[in-house]
């Protein structure tokens, strides 16, 4: 399938920042959330964002503006309903997940790929509550997803190779690193990290290294977290 509108439920700091890279390689999107003020504050952060990014030379001033003019703010859900992918971006509680997958697979045509921006959560678990769900997939972006390279993209026990697929191409298009993961708590990132971060408080806890010292050793873990 040839992707060119592309839907964002969830307009906060990933969910606006998801929709930053689409728009920015030439998709349109669709950028839903459940209040105006919410989608204010985000088109407002991915104004700011893509200003910065032609101060620095990154993209021509004629390229923000084609790209803001790509993003069409909504409240209403329905408004997805022409969209190839849909891309959940909402806080990360299973019950609002739960509520909005639900919802996305009864109004989203039967070909439409969900996709699920959590950092971990059961894609699996999310699947079954769909009619479809060997097109339900996780794309885990970083924080801030204008500027990191790596996307998690996770298979549940249904996922199709064809839905995989098409969601690994369309990261390498986003110029972002597809990682392919299996459904597994944590999944890769974040399953890496805890273990990091518990040595770096026991390191403090046992005198190894002075407090003055802990937010060196954060920010270590930090940097090794997100790639920087």
């Amino acid at each position: 399938m040839t992707m060119q509108r592309v839907g964002v439920v969830g307009a906060g700091t990933m969910g606006n920042g998801i929709a930053h890279v689409f728009a920015r390689s030439g998709f349109k999107v669709v950028l839903c959330d459940v209040e105006q003020r919410f989608l204010d504050r985000g088109l407002d952060t991915i104004a700011k964002n893509m200003e910065r990014e032609v101060v620095k030379g990154k993209v021509l001033a004629a390229d923000k503006t084609a790209a803001l003019g790509r993003i069409t703010p909504v409240l209403d859900r329905s408004k997805l309903v022409d969209c190839e992918l849909i891309v959940e971006a909402a806080t990360e509680k299973f019950e609002i997940k739960a509520e909005i997958f639900r919802d996305l697979d009864r109004l989203a045509k039967a070909d439409v790929i969900l996709a699920s921006n959590t950092s971990s959560i059961s894609i699996t678990k999310i699947a079954a509550l769909t009619k479809r769900p060997d097109k339900v997939i996780g794309m885990h972006f970083f924080n801030p997803v204008p500027v990191m390279k790596l996307v998690e993209v996770i298979r549940g026990l249904a996922t199709a190779q064809a839905t995989y697929e098409a969601v690994r191409d369309l990261a390498v298009k986003l110029k972002k690193t597809p990682v392919e993961v299996n459904d597994a708590p944590g999944f890769v990132s974040n399953r890496v990290l805890m273990p990091l971060l518990n040595e770096a408080m026991f390191a403090v806890m046992e005198g190894v290294v002075l407090r003055r010292r802990w937010m060196k050793c954060s920010n270590w873990a930090w940097r090794i977290r997100w790639g920087r």
